[in-house]
């Protein structure tokens, strides 16, 4: 069942992802080589709850295993989604890593993610990068009350399908509120005029996972994280948004994280 937001509901939705926004980019000055993808995992964690709020994502349910022990997603190169924090893995350069991080505060969820460049990364996986982010805009550009879903979809799986990257097929967007993951889901891929009605009211997440090379997945023991059947590098960009006066309002931002980007790069 979809959940139409109010207007109040929305201003409370958008402070969970403004926090979402800060944490990201916490994390962003902390990325470099020699760090850990725990280091930033308890920095995210603490940062979350000295602002009053939860991480929503420590503890999530997995319907294949057991609950979700870290407070972000940290997917290095070719892990596509669902990277599990760990001592073990430590960020070396040339890596990417996307970070998925997920807020409640005062009942609503925030969710939004990122991936950043770790020193100096190949021109081609900057490529993937850079286009996977403009889908994310394309997306959110179809996003208008009276169109469907499907736009959306194909905004997002024709923009990276034509520079001839794969387009994750088994993970999607999704509704968000109250709670993380509600109705509709928002895939990366599928026809124009498909789908829901886009009404005011609706929040929803959307989310491009995009491949260099082929779209296939698989899941790894841990029955979490998520890598590339190929090996090839995914990147992840993923807005919250609201459909506010007809048009998508972003309640997420990356204007934090791409100042410190420049910063550096």
């Amino acid at each position: 069942m979809v959940y139409l937001k109010t207007e109040d509901e929305i201003e409370l939705m958008r402070a969970a992802n403004r926090l979402v926004a800060e944490t990201l980019a916490e994390v962003a000055r902390a990325i470099r080589p020699g760090v850990s993808t725990a280091q930033l995992d308890r920095l995210a964690e603490t940062f979350i709850r000295d602002h009053g709020a939860e991480p929503t994502f420590k503890g999530f349910p997995n319907p294949y295993g057991g609950p979700f022990p870290g407070s972000i997603c940290t997917s290095v190169n070719e892990v596509v989604v669902h990277g599990v924090p760990s001592e073990d893995v430590i960020l070396k350069d040339g890596d990417i890593i996307s970070v998925d991080c997920g807020t409640l505060l005062n009942g609503y969820n925030g969710d939004s993610c990122y991936t950043f460049q770790v020193g100096e990364v190949k021109p081609e996986v900057k490529q993937l990068l850079a286009t996977t982010k403009e889908s994310l805009y394309k997306g959110i550009e179809a996003a208008i009350a009276g169109r469907r879903i499907g736009d959306i979809s194909h905004a997002v799986q024709s923009h990276c399908q034509a520079q001839g990257y794969g387009v994750v097929r088994e993970f999607v967007g999704h509704g968000i509120g109250k709670e993380m993951h509600e109705d509709p889901q928002v895939p990366n891929y599928g026809r124009r005029g498909s789908g829901m009605v886009i009404r005011n009211g609706l929040c929803i997440a959307i989310e491009p996972m995009i491949t260099m090379g082929g779209y296939k997945v698989y899941m790894m023991p841990d029955k979490w994280t998520i890598k590339t059947r190929d090996g090839k590098p995914a990147a992840h960009f993923e807005h919250t948004i609201a459909i506010h006066h007809g048009k998508a309002d972003i309640l997420s931002s990356f204007e934090d994280i791409e100042r410190i980007e420049a910063s550096r790069y």
